[in-house]
């Protein structure tokens, strides 16, 4: 089949896209959403991994969008990580590489911090929320002064999502992402020892380059990198350039080739 080729389904209650081959030939690409969204802003950056041979998992987290009907309450972040286990479980695709963007980073680091033989590398994208330091307000307008840089087709679609996840739900994620960042977050990555790439858009206003180092930093065996004239959403608006860093990264050490998507 064509390695881009797509395939939807549902694994424990989680709507779940799968790109490029199955069988897969190598660790599955696994990726975690942001808050209220669901996998679908990452199409451009699976894509851009299938077409370089990886398989890419893309499930919608509990609670949002396509399994808005997998949970009634919303769940904290540690509830959603395991959750996120019990679907990687039922996926049996074993150690993987976990790429996250945004509030997605806090699940991702609460999941490798409990189940280390489950992830070979990991990837954060634009890792937020920085809660030491703003408040609520204005992390929210963060988000806001951001979404101009973005392209339009990136905001129509995160618009719907948010719309169907809904506002109640949305900013109860919220609260709880902010008690994770103040302090569980931090302590977690200082428990990650798998390699993880800290990569961020240069123009990202919600993960500012202060404190996406600092997240780098806290990690055993993190590194930082940035992707030039991209803001938060780097994977959907230069997926070509974020691959190609996740490929290299995740080719680093290992024995293998790295693949390289152009």
């Amino acid at each position: 089949m064509n390695p881009a080729t797509r395939h939807a389904g549902r694994v424990t209650g989680l709507y779940t896209r799968r790109f490029g081959p199955w069988p897969p030939d190598g660790a599955v690409v696994v990726m975690v959403h942001g808050l209220g969204l669901s996998g679908r802003y990452f199409t451009p950056l699976a894509r851009s991994l299938a077409a370089a041979g990886r398989t890419v998992l893309v499930p919608d987290l509990p609670g949002n969008v396509r399994s808005r009907r997998a949970v009634r309450r919303t769940l904290d972040v540690d509830a959603t990580a395991q959750a996120l286990l019990r679907w990687h479980t039922a996926a049996a695709i074993g150690p993987c590489v976990l790429v996250a963007n945004s509030v997605g980073c806090q699940v991702a680091a609460a999941f490798a911090a409990e189940n280390p033989h489950l992830v070979r590398r990991m990837v954060f994208i634009g890792p937020a929320l920085d809660a030491t330091r703003l408040s609520p307000a204005r992390q929210l307008l963060r988000l806001l002064a951001d979404a101009p840089q973005e392209p339009p087709s990136l905001l129509a679609l995160a618009a719907a999502d948010y719309l169907i996840t809904g506002a109640a739900r949305f900013l109860t994620e919220f609260h709880h992402a902010r008690q994770d960042a103040a302090g569980p977050f931090m302590a977690r990555l200082r428990r990650i020892e798998v390699p993880t790439l800290v990569t961020r858009g240069a123009n990202d206003r919600v993960a500012p380059r202060p404190w996406a180092e600092r997240v780098a930093a806290e990690l055993p065996r993190g590194r930082f990198a940035e992707v030039p004239g991209a803001a938060h959403a780097v994977h959907f608006s230069r997926p070509g350039r974020t691959a190609r860093q996740i490929l290299r990264f995740a080719g680093e050490g290992t024995g293998a080739r790295p693949l390289v998507a152009e």
